[in-house]
């Protein structure tokens, strides 16, 4: 991966560079692009046939960057600096609403939203499952995929809360674990305003 990071390259010039066979590369690429960290992005004259251009997709770039969490970390700092509690409070509900905007959402019961807003939750890094405690509907996580920000900001979960909410449609209640570690948790109840 580190090679295609430094340029697209086809089978035959990741094999000279690692001193590796042509096959074991293919093997190691097939399994690299049904994870989607690599991807087919060309062909190149070769002495026979064309051959293919491997390069990484954006995803494997993402991988590679350590910046994320210090830098949106630190501006959320600022951030709460220099505004009202209200308004970073709107701001951060606001972010969690906003990332849902082109995602479709799930239908059906409560229990089958929720269950989808599980898989969601697990598909940006959480831990989640669906429990439900003296008839009400909980997403528990065995940790917090925002940890390094709701540290200092719990207002970060709200960013969470209304995430969820705008995906199920439901009316949603953080209830998270401050105590030993960070813990989601969000209560689920259905909303009477449910478009």
């Amino acid at each position: 991966m580190a090679l295609l990071r430094r340029g697209s390259r086809t089978v035959d010039e990741v094999a000279a560079a690692l001193g590796l066979t042509g096959n074991a590369i293919r093997s190691h690429l097939t399994a690299l692009e049904r994870d989607g960290f690599v991807r087919q992005s060309g062909l190149r004259r070769g002495a026979s046939k064309p051959a293919r251009i491997y390069s990484l997709s954006p995803e494997a770039e993402l991988l590679f960057s350590r910046m994320y969490v210090p830098v949106l970390t630190q501006l959320l700092h600022v951030l709460s600096a220099r505004l009202s509690a209200k308004q970073f409070d709107h701001i951060m509900r606001e972010v969690g609403r906003s990332i849902m905007a082109e995602r479709p959402r799930p239908t059906g019961d409560i229990r089958r939203r929720a269950e989808g807003a599980i898989a969601l939750l697990n598909e940006l890094g959480g831990l989640a499952r669906l429990e439900k405690e003296d008839g009400v509907l909980l997403i528990r996580s065995d940790g917090c995929p925002l940890s390094a920000a709701t540290q200092r900001h719990p207002e970060a979960c709200n960013a969470v809360e209304s995430l969820l909410s705008e995906f199920t449609g439901a009316a949603v209640t953080a209830c998270c674990d401050r105590e030993e570690r960070l813990r989601c948790c969000f209560e689920l109840s259905e909303r009477v305003d449910r478009r």
